[in-house]
């Protein structure tokens, strides 16, 4: 009788723990603050949007509305720059590229016209020097007129003049980013979708991204992506550049991607969502922990799409939206972290 007892015994247990494991995985955490802000928001986040909190090798958190769903595509406009960041930085530890790479070195151009200072360094941080107006909607628009990548980066290199020494002086735009991606293009002989497929997207399983366009490739704006597609790529920055046991960047090179490279002093234009805010390569810096070093980073895109990854409480959240941004939903953004905050605690001190 106590042998069938004990066997008893163990079979509850093991279907005890069989529905623990079956518990939805936020359940650890206390999300309903979370949710009434998102309700309370419904007007500035609009009627499609997807949300996803990453903690510890796992969705924490989801909330989508409307047709908006974390599979669902969307141009990411802006956060296509850390894309490109990050496959610069890959092809930095392959030894294919140096970050002292000057870009005269295969686009000899820019020597002709006062360029041949700039390197990929530069060109990371938006330090190129080159003129640039402010990004504005139009401009996505306008850029339809360019047939290549090539065309485009042959008016950067002999139409916009130099404004001030490379390195000194910040200026947002899609200027280096864009250089830098036909940089490569030229030193590796292949095309930029094919380069960031094979070192960063098809690695990620980021297989609902892509950098395909019609007219030219826009390393700097171009990007379609889904929320499960990019918080894979926070999830491998958050790792120190490991993704599925697998390296997709080194650490040194994850380091420089989350690392400020500007300072107050040199920001010289910001588009207004980013206004106080220092640079890093790829995204911008919302906040620093008591020693000064990054802490907060996000890459935020015009058509409302902002990741951030949080290095002190080692978590990412995703924000994907079908709206315009401006700068009601960048506080409502922040706002909703904040409630993210209170329940994750931070690693700082």
């Amino acid at each position: 009788m106590s042998q069938k007892n004990g066997i008893y015994c163990a079979i509850v247990s093991l279907g005890v723990i069989f529905l623990l494991l079956l518990q939805p995985v936020q359940a650890q955490y206390n999300f309903q603050e979370l949710e009434k802000t998102i309700e309370q928001s419904k007007k500035e986040l609009g009627k499609e949007y997807s949300i996803l909190v990453y903690k510890d090798g796992k969705i924490v958190f989801s909330k989508s509305a409307g047709e908006f769903n974390p599979k669902t595509q969307a141009p990411i406009a802006s956060a296509s720059k850390w894309l490109t960041a990050a496959l610069i930085m890959a092809l930095v530890d392959d030894g294919k590229i140096s970050l002292e790479d000057k870009l005269s070195k295969h686009i000899p151009d820019m020597n002709k016209y006062s360029k041949g200072f700039i390197t990929i360094r530069h060109c990371l941080s938006h330090l190129t020097g080159i003129e640039s107006d402010p990004i504005k909607l139009s401009d996505i628009i306008r850029r339809n007129r360019y047939n290549s990548l090539e065309e485009e980066i042959t008016e950067f290199v002999t139409k916009r003049e130099i404004v001030a020494n490379p390195g000194l002086e910040f200026r947002y735009s899609n200027v280096g980013l864009n250089l830098a991606g036909r940089y490569i293009e030229i030193a590796l002989r292949r095309g930029f979708e094919q380069l960031m497929q094979e070192k960063i997207l098809r690695p990620l399983q980021m297989r609902g991204t892509n950098f395909s366009s019609l007219n030219a490739i826009n390393p700097s704006g171009g990007a379609q992506s889904t929320a499960n597609d990019y918080i894979n790529f926070c999830s491998m920055l958050l790792n120190k550049g490991m993704f599925n046991g697998k390296r997709i960047l080194s650490e040194a090179s994850v380091q420089f991607l989350l690392q400020a490279h500007t300072t107050s002093s040199m920001i010289k234009y910001a588009p207004k969502v980013a206004e106080g805010y220092n640079y890093a390569a790829g995204s911008w810096v919302l906040q620093t922990d008591s020693n000064g070093n990054p802490s907060v980073l996000a890459s935020p895109g015009l058509f409302g799409t902002w990741p951030m990854i949080d290095l002190c409480r080692n978590y990412a959240v995703v924000f994907f939206a079908k709206e315009f941004m401006n700068e009601d939903r960048r506080d409502v953004y922040l706002n909703l972290k904040k409630k993210i905050d209170e329940q994750i605690a931070s690693n700082c001190q």
